[in-house]
């Protein structure tokens, strides 16, 4: 689940980076595409922030129903110049000492080893950013919700087909997972992880 185990991470928050892999080879994909692209340069930012500060960096990520395929060769495939997402997976590729973990379906728990991770890494807090916003982000922040997570979403980290289902579903997530939807400028991992021990 590590692309090369570093086990100096601190506990208690983690940012976990939903379908930011992508090709986007679907119909309609492209007003998704031009979302993903406004968001990438604050995910790289709050990446950056994260590693700084010690906390783990996971990628949660669609196998795109390819089931002999590894992570590895999602990302090269997804970062080929004629896939639509190229542009943000060179941006937003993982590092060495980043987390991650394929997916079946849209909620990064359901089927995977997800819960196992953060609770081997002791987190309890979790800042979630990727695409869409309506569907994986929604989904995996009502099953964080349910086990107990706090669930802090960047509305400026995310993105929909349109910008009124990604406030949809911001709304949603906010009134129904209780999660703090905030500016990516706004995250304070060092602080999070603090309140998160």
């Amino acid at each position: 689940m590590t692309m090369q185990g570093d086990e100096s991470c601190v506990g208690g928050v983690a940012l976990l980076l939903i379908d930011v892999i992508n090709a986007f080879d679907f119909p309609g994909s492209e007003a998704l595409v031009e979302a993903a692209e406004a968001a990438a340069p604050k995910i790289e930012k709050l990446q950056a922030a994260a590693r700084a500060a010690r906390c783990p960096v996971i990628y949660v990520n669609d196998n795109f129903g390819q089931w002999r395929s590894d992570f590895r060769q999602t990302v090269e495939a997804c970062a080929d110049e004629s896939r639509l997402g190229a542009q943000v997976v060179r941006l937003l590729a993982p590092a060495d000492t980043d987390y991650f973990v394929l997916k079946p379906r849209h909620s990064g728990f359901y089927c995977t080893a997800l819960e196992l991770l953060l609770g081997q890494l002791e987190v309890r807090a979790l800042v979630l950013v990727g695409f869409a916003t309506n569907i994986c982000v929604l989904f995996t922040a009502h099953d964080a919700h349910m086990r107990g997570y706090d669930v802090i979403v960047p509305r400026d980290c995310a993105g929909s087909n349109s910008p009124e289902l990604t406030e949809r579903a911001l709304a949603h997530m906010r009134e129904v997972s209780g999660a703090t939807i905030i500016e990516s400028m706004d995250v304070d991992f060092a602080a999070l992880a603090e309140r998160s021990r």
